[in-house]
């Protein structure tokens, strides 16, 4: 693969943008679990829990790769990725309080690694879809935004709120993936093509925009349907 491609560079940027769009909450983790460690051992609680979390995602995206290579799960993998765009925009706030400190580096590394791992689902997913099952995108996608996502995680967290319209653009750069990854397993090209090449390109570029207009619609929906429901709820505590 040339590395200097509109082909490499390309998935290579929605990785690291979607890494660090899903991972904000990560360094809230770290930054939780190493609180009560003593202060010369909280920098190297950090670095190596995040090093372990890393190792962990880039195994358990390899594996969800190679998931992805097997036919007809490509469809499944689509889905998933578009429930998790419309949860992005959605933007339900949770609660992280619950990690707990630990005086000890191992306590706090493996605290770190296991938050990380779970907290990473939809993250791992996203990656291995925009890396097209290539494994030096994802591999080189990850290493570029960990340093973004731990040493940046405020400054993210302030852009996005400054400007809301980052998490709408990010959650419609995931609906577009999805739509590319279900339009490119086997059953829907044989469904979709009919023998014609030319066919099937149109409906390559007709899914991913589908997907993004998904999300987007969606969550505004969502969106307005959490708005009205707290509107009345405060009108209803307001009259008691």
């Amino acid at each position: 693969m040339d590395y200097f491609s509109a082909a490499f560079s390309i998935p290579l940027l929605e990785i690291i943008w979607i890494d660090i769009l899903l991972s904000g909450d990560n360094a809230v983790v770290i930054a939780m679990a190493c609180r009560s460690l003593p202060a010369h051992r909280q920098k190297l609680g950090i670095g190596l829990g995040a090093a372990t979390a890393v190792i962990l995602r880039i195994i358990f995206a390899t594996i969800i790769t190679q998931l992805l290579a097997v036919p007809y799960l490509r469809i499944a993998g689509g889905a998933l990725l578009l429930w998790i765009a419309i949860k992005l925009v959605k933007a339900e706030e949770e609660d992280e309080n619950h990690v707990a400190a630990h005086e000890t580096l191992f306590g706090a590394v493996r605290t770190i690694a296991l938050a990380d791992l779970v907290m990473s689902l939809d993250n791992v997913v996203a990656v291995a879809a925009a890396s097209k099952g290539h494994i030096q995108l994802f591999v080189i996608g990850l290493l570029i935004s960990i340093p973004f996502v731990v040493g940046g995680a405020s400054l993210i967290s302030g852009l996005i709120q400054r400007f809301p319209a980052l998490i709408w653009f990010g959650g419609a750069l995931l609906g577009w993936i999805s739509g590319e990854m279900i339009a490119s397993d086997p059953l829907v090209i044989g469904l979709t093509q009919g023998g014609s090449a030319a066919h099937g390109s149109y409906e390559a570029y007709i899914a991913p925009v589908l997907g993004a207009a998904i999300v987007v619609a969606v969550g505004q929906f969502l969106s307005r349907r959490k708005t009205r429901d707290r509107n009345a709820r405060e009108c209803a505590t307001g009259s008691e």
